[in-house]
């Protein structure tokens, strides 16, 4: 008998007409294996149309230009630089996050003011922005430079209200979509809202250029401008002639050929997700303790369900949970490559309760890839001096969620089978 194959959260998926390897190949044939060259260009229109589109409203008239770089981390540091953000400088960032969403901050010299998150999407709460943008002004006599709000696992911000407050004092935001590639708000694709928006196509995102991202910009201005820092700001010489530091940042020929393959199956990559987020739902709905994050029901939200989440109740007991972080991990958990050092201790002062951590052991020795939620970024200690404003909200999150599958190689009967690991791990 055969053994179960290993489910993962979100493998990347190629077109079954294999078009990723059609574009690869026509890069080879051509001997356009440069950061530059048709598949660039075919991508970039690519994205552009699919991200000036609209499923609820026909006279919305968007016309945003797009810039394909090396990574979404990229796209966060370009759009800081193109909003003028400089050393001493403070920018307004969610907390709840993974931390390419801040760390680009840190590379200018300038400090991330933390935002916790309001309960229902788990996402920058608008309020506490407000306070803090009001605090920041007082203490410092200086507006925040930008507001980084963030699609967390897909879900959409609140949108409207960020806009309000930020057009209210004129700070520009920053939409970090990574997550929330297709993701809506009244039809409206995330990231193009704000003054940028932030895209990735990440080996697990919900298309992939292996590794690579996207800046969505407002108009041809702001798209030259991202343009020049995007390839080391050469002026238009017969020579190279620096005028600003520029960076290295844009994608591959060969990784956008992916891109453009990939672009064919992203609205069925889309719809798979929220088909898998459904039957979560569907079949969790009766298990005492264990609860599934949904979008609020006000017909404006439009999650892509990138990952699926659940959050389980601290008095939920599971099995093996008096081995709960005995022992220290070896290495990264959750798929990231490269992680070699070795913690000191296995547990920190903000960590996943007990049960949380035992269900992810006893899901893993089931073959199920589970993973903890982000940890907000105000309680990393890297950021353990940055100004944060908080509510709680984040923290416990962190404490009590775990994301699980949702990516296009899990089956329905994957569904199913994890739903029961995670009722057999009850007690």
């Amino acid at each position: 008998m055969s053994e179960k194959k290993r489910i993962y959260l979100c493998l990347a998926h190629m077109s079954d007409e294999g078009l990723e390897q059609k574009y690869i190949k026509e890069a080879f044939d051509t001997n356009w294996v440069v950061p530059l060259g048709p598949n660039v260009n075919g991508f970039e229109k690519d994205l552009e149309e699919f991200v000036n589109s609209s499923n609820l409203n026909d006279d919305l008239n968007l016309n945003k230009r797009v810039v394909a770089l090396s990574a979404g981390t990229a796209a966060v540091h370009l759009a800081l630089i193109a909003c003028g953000v400089q050393p001493g400088d403070e920018v307004c960032v969610q907390s709840f996050t993974f931390c390419a969403s801040s760390h680009p901050i840190t590379y200018l010299g300038a400090t991330p003011v933390f935002i916790d998150s309001e309960k229902d999407t788990w996402n920058m709460d608008p309020e506490l922005l407000e306070e803090a943008i009001k605090d920041r002004i007082a203490k410092t006599g200086k507006k925040p430079k930008a507001i980084i709000p963030v699609a967390l696992y897909g879900m959409p911000y609140r949108i409207d209200r960020i806009m309000e407050i930020a057009n209210r004092y004129g700070i520009p935001v920053i939409e970090d979509a990574a997550e929330g590639f297709g993701s809506r708000w009244k039809g409206q694709v995330l990231g193009t809202f704000g003054k940028y928006g932030v895209l990735s196509f990440n080996g697990n995102k919900m298309i992939t250029t292996s590794g690579g991202g996207a800046l969505i910009t407002n108009n041809e201005d702001e798209w030259r401008e991202i343009m020049m820092y995007a390839t080391q700001y050469r002026e238009s010489y017969p020579y190279y002639q620096h005028e600003k530091i520029g960076y290295n940042y844009r994608m591959s020929n060969i990784c956008a050929g992916i891109g453009r393959g990939q672009m064919t199956v992203a609205n069925d990559h889309i719809a798979h997700h929220k088909h898998v987020q459904a039957l979560y739902e569907e079949l969790l709905k009766n298990v005492p303790g264990v609860h599934v994050h949904t979008q609020p029901a006000t017909g404006k939200y439009d999650s892509n369900y990138w990952l699926c989440t659940i959050t389980v109740d601290p008095e939920v007991k599971i099995k093996g949970q008096e081995n709960a972080y005995k022992t220290i991990i070896q290495g990264a958990v959750g798929g990231a490559a490269g992680v070699i050092h070795v913690a000191d201790s296995a547990t920190t002062d903000c960590q996943p309760n007990d049960n949380v951590e035992a269900l992810r052991v006893f899901m893993d020795a089931a073959g199920i890839e589970a993973r903890p939620v982000w940890k907000p970024m105000h309680k990393q200690p890297v950021y353990k001096n940055c100004p944060a404003y908080t509510n709680g909200v984040s923290e416990e999150i962190f404490k009590v969620g775990m994301c699980l599958p949702a990516g296009p190689y899990v089956k329905d009967e994957d569904v199913k089978y994890i739903v029961e690991s995670i009722k057999n791990a009850i007690i």
